[in-house]
């Protein structure tokens, strides 16, 4: 079956392609040198993690070869925990030691953790070099690789330290996700589900159709949901590539709590999907009071999200823990945290919340 093919066309930027399909990496190099030709590359830098390495990383330099560049690789430790000062450095140390230059190329190859990743250290070295991102999750193929959001954590919160830097290339090559234990298939569908939700009612009543059989990883409709959660993600982008006009806040919904719990659990201890699927949750019943959320929609989200292997997390918190957390998170403005709250399917609204608002509706969810 011929892959698809997403365009992804942000004002002031280069447009790249999004290509989508099974046993594609092995046509990497090809389909990159077109894209790269202005500017030949002297070296290509493949970056992945302890886990992706051993299953793609000699398929993925032997796609490069091609190229007729060396390619070197290195390899960092799986895990949210890479994604740290400690780790950057060690990066941008190896780069300089392999002499990379401006015309280099670095590749992501792995999760979203490594498209973060490898992304922040292309867009800083030198001030920037071209990254091409080569997501192996379902989550990475439908969220992180495609928007040009790259970044590390602090102790103090997720993401608190990144940058924007479009990729030049995306190679979405679907039979890598065979490897995906249900944890990360599930965190991976929660983003969709999330996606849908947000941009129509033709999105999202296809997923609730399709539930059972992306649960179930059925190669077209894998596809189809990974297409149209780049369409949507890329629309939303090309209005507001910097998260600076409003519009690609909607692209949090969920995140708030979500991001919440990962601070407070520790990272790693639930997928990001599962944390953003409890933030779906708890934003919907939020939007019932601030925004006229249907109860019909609570319900289908709920639903759904249960179809995909989503249910609710056996985890709380104090509510005033909650609380700080999300005042640190840096979506929040001047002390006020903010909520992207569900008006109807394909339409939102950016919400400052009260405290007192907040810790009533968290202790009214987690039974405080």
């Amino acid at each position: 079956m011929a892959a698809t093919r997403v365009v992804v066309d942000i004002p002031g930027e280069r447009q790249y392609g999004v290509r989508i399909g099974e046993d594609i990496l092995k046509d990497l190099g090809a389909k990159l040198a077109p894209v790269l030709e202005v500017q030949p590359p002297s070296r290509i830098l493949v970056i992945s993690d302890s886990n992706v390495a051993p299953l793609y990383l000699e398929a993925c330099k032997q796609g490069l070869a091609t190229l007729g560049c060396p390619v070197s690789d290195i390899t960092v430790p799986a895990g949210e925990e890479a994604k740290c000062v400690e780790v950057i450095g060690e990066v941008w140390s190896a780069m300089a030691a392999l002499g990379l230059a401006r015309d280099s190329v670095v590749v992501a190859l792995g999760g979203g953790v490594v498209g973060d990743l490898a992304g922040f250290a292309g867009a800083t070295y030198m001030r920037g070099v071209r990254v091409v991102q080569v997501p192996t999750t379902l989550l990475s193929m439908v969220d992180s690789s495609v928007g040009g959001k790259t970044g590390i954590n602090l102790d103090a919160g997720k993401n608190l330290v990144g940058t924007f830097l479009q990729p030049s290339y995306v190679c979405a090559s679907t039979d890598v996700l065979a490897t995906l234990d249900e944890r990360e298939w599930a965190c991976g569908c929660a983003e969709i589900a999330k996606s849908a939700l947000i941009d129509s009612d033709d999105f999202f009543f296809w997923l609730v159709e399709n539930a059972p059989l992306l649960a179930e990883r059925q190669p077209d409709v894998v596809r189809e949901a990974i297409a149209r959660s780049v369409v949507f993600k890329a629309g939303v982008v090309a209005q507001d590539k910097t998260e600076s006009r409003g519009v690609r806040e909607c692209l949090n919904y969920g995140y708030t709590l979500g991001h919440a719990i990962e601070t407070l659990a520790g990272y790693g201890t639930y997928s990001h999907g599962a944390a953003v699927a409890e933030g779906m949750r708890f934003a919907a019943r939020l939007g019932q009071t601030l925004a006229g959320t249907p109860l019909e929609l609570v319900e289908a989200q709920d639903a759904l999200l249960d179809q995909l292997g989503l249910s609710v997390l056996d985890w709380k918190a104090p509510a005033e823990d909650i609380l700080n957390a999300m005042k640190r998170d840096k979506k929040a403005r001047q002390g006020a945290v903010r909520f992207v709250l569900p008006a109807d399917v394909g339409a939102w609204e950016l919400v400052s919340v009260d405290d007192d608002t907040i810790l009533e509706h968290l202790r009214l969810y987690f039974g405080e």
